[in-house]
């Protein structure tokens, strides 16, 4: 019986290998919604991609990413007392964002 061996790889992707499966973080309660909102998102430049998602349950959480940390993000509408501040977070940690009504 034979196995395959894994190869490991413990040096940094370069760039333009790690822009090719962009990461995208969903922010909320309701996954299936926030997933509605990619329909389309990876059919740009003409190709089919993968994608690296991440979800978070609550926005509060935002500040553990360091800058610029996914390509997109889309999170649920925040409490209007709370809205600057996670819009605040999201301008650090995404290149592109949207925020969804609930």
């Amino acid at each position: 019986m034979s196995c395959p061996r894994t190869s490991v790889c413990l040096t940094p992707l370069p760039e333009d290998q790690a822009s090719r499966t962009p990461r995208i973080l969903l922010g909320g309660q309701h996954q299936p919604t926030l997933l509605r909102n990619l329909d389309g998102f990876s059919r740009r430049k003409g190709q089919a991609r993968a994608f690296l998602i991440q979800f978070l349950a609550t926005c509060d959480q935002l500040e553990q990413y360091g800058n610029d940390r996914f390509d997109l993000a889309v999170i649920q509408a925040p409490a209007a007392q709370d809205a600057a501040e996670v819009i605040g977070q999201l301008t650090r940690i995404a290149r592109q964002g949207l925020i969804t009504r609930p």
